[in-house]
């Protein structure tokens, strides 16, 4: 590459005139005096090419093997089993540890969907037993729908214990759904469409749900009507001989 570095500009009245085959001095003519322009030349390419690197080291990587596979002549066929089991334990211990991780954020999503202490607490309700005569039936609201709980006499512990079990839609024997025989508690909910029946009426002396027509006995068994099912019974325990606690 040749490349102009530098310029002068010299005033002269006598023509200049160079000497055949050489870059020297080209004279112009400027209001009667001879203007000499110079250019001096050098070469901006370098001298020489470097196009063979020969003291370039090969990257080791000698420190990050394993000692059985150091040699490259010999066949590491020997220690791969070893190494296998090392990658598997790695490959075990990894999944070890994700399925903890996933099962502690699965409870804690779990947990966080859960009720909380006062909301359980809300959930139950106490009902005093003495203040129920026998014969009677008293209406409590828990959980936002009516609770059923009747104090039976003897004649209607006897009559729902002697009932023939074939005869019912939904067999339940009245042993299976009291906790003391004189005590019954149920959610006052028809299994029809949901409507609320009323006590100690229609055809068995229980319950009688105007809307459709269903009719149950003192076990809230249904023993007629377009119901599927019996009157559902809530978790409840026993308080001593005077309490009742519901949910």
């Amino acid at each position: 590459m040749v490349s102009c570095r530098s310029y002068s500009l010299k005033f002269s009245k006598k023509p200049v005139h160079s000497k055949p085959g050489t870059l020297a001095d080209f004279p112009v003519s400027l209001s009667g005096f001879v203007v000499v322009i110079s250019y001096s030349f050098f070469l901006a390419a370098p001298a020489s090419v470097r196009f063979v690197h020969n003291d370039v080291m090969v990257p080791d990587f000698s420190a990050y093997r394993r000692q059985d596979v150091l040699n490259p002549t010999t066949s590491s066929q020997g220690s791969s089993e070893a190494r296998k089991g090392f990658s598997y334990l790695m490959t075990a211990t990894t999944c070890v540890a994700t399925a903890y991780a996933a099962k502690n954020v699965v409870t804690q999503f779990i947990s966080s969907l859960s009720a909380s202490a006062d909301v359980l607490a809300l959930s139950k309700i106490e009902v005093k037993l003495s203040d129920i005569p026998e014969g009677k039936n008293m209406t409590f609201k828990w959980r936002g729908k009516p609770l059923f709980v009747r104090h039976r006499t003897q004649a209607e512990i006897n009559q729902e214990a002697e009932v023939d079990l074939s005869k019912l839609r939904d067999p339940q024997h009245d042993l299976d759904r009291v906790k003391k025989p004189e005590w019954v508690i149920l959610i006052g909910v028809c299994t029809h469409l949901g409507c609320v029946p009323i006590a100690n009426s229609g055809d068995f002396g229980g319950y009688y749900c105007p809307c459709h027509g269903s009719h149950y006995d003192a076990s809230g068994r249904i023993r007629r009507g377009p119901a599927p099912y019996n009157l559902e019974v809530p978790t409840h325990q026993f308080v001593g001989d005077d309490l009742v606690i519901v949910g």
